[in-house]
């Protein structure tokens, strides 16, 4: 029998490893399962969104953010030396792409400091590999969940790995084991959506005439969509003839090279493969992202294609939101209704992904219509307001909670920001390491002393200028005050802190 644990996690991906590391940060206790022996090193994702990022960012990994990105620098300018620049490229005014088109302006951004960074899968999940080691946390390889059960007080989860059978009872399960998710699976959620219609290729390769598929950037032509030699030997191709007879099946040089001779119209052959990975425009969402106590995040609650590479960003933030909730719940600060709001925050977001990737598919068909559309849409993204809404959509920056607030600040997620204290200054990510809310007080400590009376897991700061903001631990604006103004502060400390709050008391106590 297992020590005990509070939370089982499974799955030790990305989402995985972050939703451990904020329990783990909550004071909460996790075992992580997961299924691979060790970390895939198939081609996946990469880069990561803003949100994705500065989730990893205010958890303690912006150095290794930082380092990753450097090195993924010297390859692009190894492959713009080889091939030439690309739409990809580093220094680029463009900041990402819809469809392929790479139209997306940074002068068109609100906040074109908040952008995706080119880290791919591997190095995330090695620095939350080394963060997660620091924590402590116990992660378990080499572990299939067989079954579980749902018991008044917990769940009792089993496994089987190479050194035996394994059996816990825990309060809560958290699947974050893919979109083939088992957890999601026997624990019956609804996964609705549409099927796959194309199959998408993510390769390394050797081609006998690299030259023949250049320029590098998104290339569509009447039998699809490829892109080649923005990273070297990186090949991703669309095709649109339909999905794959078997997704599972290991992919080929042969298969590589059939698809790339058809959808480039190009006479090439592919001499070798090094790595490849196939995927679908399959869209699904479960229809609740908890079922009692279980609940599930990232690609076990939702899947969709790759377009835009949104997909670890969104995982990321579902991770950050519920981490917090989660263990806020199992220190027993707040009722279990709290983790209703996981759904309700997170659902619509998803929904949103699902709705633009979709849309993406459509104006990458090679036919004429989707072509029609595709040089409409275009068109439009030479005005600011519709660049800036497509560029908010695909880096997520365009969320917003509902807390029925006239605020615009309130609900959304804050980027990172200097911080003036006096005569110092630091950093708001600085602040938020250690798992912890903060409030930004510029009341001259009125609000503080309301917070100081609430909660111990919100962290004070004078600051020079207002306004006075409280930060959710996922940074998450969860109330924002005007000049010295605390109206409305007890309630949101209420809603996510400390519910046990008698109306009126803090006022009173402040008086």
């Amino acid at each position: 029998m297992e020590k005990p644990v509070d939370v089982v996690v499974v799955g030790a991906g990305p989402v995985g490893m972050l939703t451990a590391i904020e329990l783990t940060l909550g004071g909460v206790r996790v075992l992580v399962l997961e299924r691979l022996a060790e970390p895939s090193i198939v081609a996946k994702a990469l880069g990561i969104g803003p949100l994705g990022i500065e989730a990893l960012q205010r958890r303690g990994m912006g150095a290794a953010i930082a380092a990753a990105e450097e090195r993924i620098f010297a390859v692009m300018k190894k492959a713009t030396e080889q091939n030439g620049p690309s739409a990809r490229g580093q220094g680029s005014k463009f900041s990402g792409h819809f469809g392929g088109l790479t139209l997306i302006r940074k002068d068109a951004q609100r906040e074109p400091d908040r952008c995706g960074r080119p880290v791919d899968q591997q190095a995330v999940e090695a620095m939350l590999a080394e963060r997660s080691i620091s924590l402590g946390i116990e992660v378990h390889r080499e572990c299939d969940v067989t079954n579980f059960v749902h018991q008044k007080d917990g769940v009792d989860v089993e496994w089987t790995s190479p050194t035996g059978d394994g059996r816990i009872r825990c309060p809560y399960l958290v699947g974050c084991d893919g979109g083939r998710s088992p957890i999601r699976k026997m624990a019956g959620f609804a996964f609705p959506g549409t099927d796959s219609t194309m199959t998408m290729y993510n390769t390394v390769v050797e081609i006998d005439h690299p030259r023949r598929l250049l320029p590098s950037g998104w290339r569509r032509t009447s039998g699809g969509v490829f892109s080649y030699g923005f990273l070297p030997n990186r090949l991703v191709m669309l095709d649109f003839s339909g999905p794959p007879e078997d997704r599972l099946a290991p992919v080929t040089r042969e298969e590589i090279e059939a698809v790339l001779r058809r959808v480039s119209g190009e006479d090439v052959r592919v001499t070798s493969l090094e790595n490849g990975s196939r995927w679908t425009d399959n869209t699904r969402l479960v229809d609740t992202y908890r079922r009692g106590r279980v609940l599930l995040a990232g690609d076990a609650a939702h899947v969709h294609s790759p377009f835009g590479g949104q997909g670890m960003s969104l995982g990321l933030t579902d991770a950050a939101n519920l981490g917090w909730k989660l263990a806020a719940v199992i220190r027993g600060e707040m009722p279990e209704s709290l983790l209703d709001t996981y759904t309700a925050e997170r659902r619509p977001v998803a929904e949103a992904v699902m709705a633009n990737t979709l849309a993406q598919a459509a104006i990458m068909r090679p036919d004429p219509q989707s072509g029609a559309m595709r040089d409409l849409l275009a068109k439009l993204l030479d005005f600011d307001d519709v660049n800036r809404f497509i560029g908010e959509t695909m880096t997520g920056l365009s969320t917003r909670y509902d807390f029925s607030s006239e605020r615009d600040d309130v609900g959304r997620l804050i980027g990172d920001r200097p911080i003036s204290q006096g005569d110092g200054k630091g950093s708001l990510y600085d602040l938020m390491q250690d798992g912890m809310g903060v409030l930004l007080d510029a009341s001259e400590g009125k609000a503080s002393r309301l917070v100081a009376a609430t909660t111990q897991r919100i962290r004070c700061v004078a600051v020079d200028t207002g306004p006075t903001m409280l930060i959710r631990p996922d940074a998450c604006v969860a109330w924002a005050g005007e000049e010295n103004s605390t109206d409305g502060l007890e309630e949101a400390l209420r809603r996510w802190f400390n519910p046990a709050l008698d109306d009126g008391s803090l006022v009173r106590s402040e008086q």
